[in-house]
């Protein structure tokens, strides 16, 4: 099998893409087997800081790398909390604090539309001049009160209108055939079979 390492420590997330690669015949290692320290993410917007995280990563293992970078966008914040979604009510990271944040910020607000966003990139060595890049866009509205008890983030409170249901009350597999993440990596996996 080929290597590649992903650029996350994030055990969900390196359990979906591992199950997603492995059929391709490629083994993802999470890059904390390396001793690879997290990257910073001073980019405003999630392609930078994806391409800097799987830069870092493959710099320092020297094998391909795959970065991830994710968030929601509330259209009526102008998109935030956009690249800032995981510490968007400050250190130490907080879904709790977060989603207290964003409700607070739509108080009153009757445009409740957001989509959650991710994107990936796959890059054969540190220096490559051609990443792969894939995207994933997933609408829905935000709602008050929390629902459901799966998921992470602010899922309990990410309304998918044509279902009726948040995030939150979504099975793991059910979330993965329609999520930002789950869109993105079966496009990145098209790419990947394309370039052989």
């Amino acid at each position: 099998m080929r290597k590649i390492v992903i650029a996350s420590n994030n055990p969900g997330k390196l359990r979906e893409i591992g199950q997603i690669l492995a059929p391709l015949g490629i083994e993802a290692l999470p890059q904390g087997a390396f001793g690879v320290p997290d990257c910073p993410e001073p980019h405003v917007t999630f392609v930078e800081n994806c391409i800097a995280k799987a830069r870092h990563a493959a710099a320092h293992t020297g094998l391909p790398a795959l970065a991830d970078d994710s968030g929601i966008c509330v259209d009526a914040l102008n998109g935030a909390p956009g690249v800032y979604s995981a510490r968007y009510a400050g250190e130490p990271r907080s879904d709790a604090r977060n989603n207290q944040k964003l409700i607070e910020a739509l108080r009153g607000e009757t445009n409740r539309r957001a989509h959650y966003y991710c994107v990936m990139v796959y890059l054969r060595y540190p220096d490559d001049p051609e990443p792969v890049i894939a995207e994933g866009r997933w609408y829905g509205e935000i709602i008050d009160t929390p629902r459901g008890s799966g998921g992470f983030g602010y899922d309990p409170y990410f309304l998918v209108p044509e279902l009726n249901r948040t995030g939150a009350e979504l099975s793991a597999e059910e979330k993965n055939a329609i999520s930002h993440r789950g869109q993105a990596l079966r496009a990145l996996v098209e790419k990947l079979k394309a370039l052989g």
